[in-house]
């Protein structure tokens, strides 16, 4: 197994109410998981390749839970990436060089029977954390915007974070909302519409989430 690890951000929205029932081990809120993710390396590497700068973009889609299978996924890797960090990259957010059940990409392959081709493409994120603000634009395909969610009543912003000391995706992650446009690529998201976002921090390697 190569070792890698990863440091960097991420921004997910999907089809799910605010708080998105997965992350207590219930079901989706409309029967299906349909998502879109963004994530931004700062520092990263697979063996002796450096993946600091890179972005990775990916649409998955369920017909029901995730656990329960029959999922397809697309993975866009940052054109900017050269031939080895393409392999790099493909391999680690595909679940391969992972420790069973690690990280949720290893999860996502293997709730997935289609695995679309994966393909290079221009990706811009601006991933903030602490403010709750982002955006991810894979160019061609999606573009997600995320911002704070809104008391009904008075339109401030509303802070919740959900904690998992024993995930396989963040330690910490802060609640938003987000919408995302798809403009092209085989998975349509036409439900995630001011719906579920995440914006975490993310730290991950063969074995998880390093703590």
């Amino acid at each position: 197994m190569t070792p890698w690890e990863i440091k960097g951000r991420e921004l997910a929205n999907c089809n799910c109410a605010y708080g998105c029932p997965c992350q207590f081990n219930a079901l989706p809120t409309y029967g299906t998981c349909e998502a879109a993710v963004g994530y931004e390396i700062d520092q990263g590497h697979y063996g002796d390749i450096k993946l600091d700068g890179l972005r990775v973009g990916a649409t998955y889609k369920w017909p029901g839970a995730v656990h329960e299978g029959n999922g397809e996924y697309k993975i866009y890797i940052d054109e900017k990436a050269d031939p080895q960090q393409r392999v790099a990259l493909e391999k680690i957010v595909s679940g391969e060089d992972t420790e069973e059940m690690a990280t949720m990409w290893w999860i996502f392959n293997a709730m997935c029977n289609k695995k679309h081709e994966t393909e290079f493409k221009n990706i811009s994120t601006n991933i903030d954390v602490d403010k709750r603000f982002g955006k991810v634009s894979v160019e061609g395909i999606f573009d997600m915007n995320a911002e704070p969610i809104k008391n009904p009543v008075t339109g401030a912003e509303h802070r919740a974070r959900i904690d998992l000391p024993n995930g396989f995706e963040y330690k910490i992650a802060e609640m938003g909302s987000a919408t995302t446009t798809v403009n092209g690529g085989p998975i349509s998201l036409p439900n995630n519409n001011d719906s579920y976002a995440q914006f975490a921090e993310i730290h991950l390697c063969n074995s998880g989430v390093v703590r």
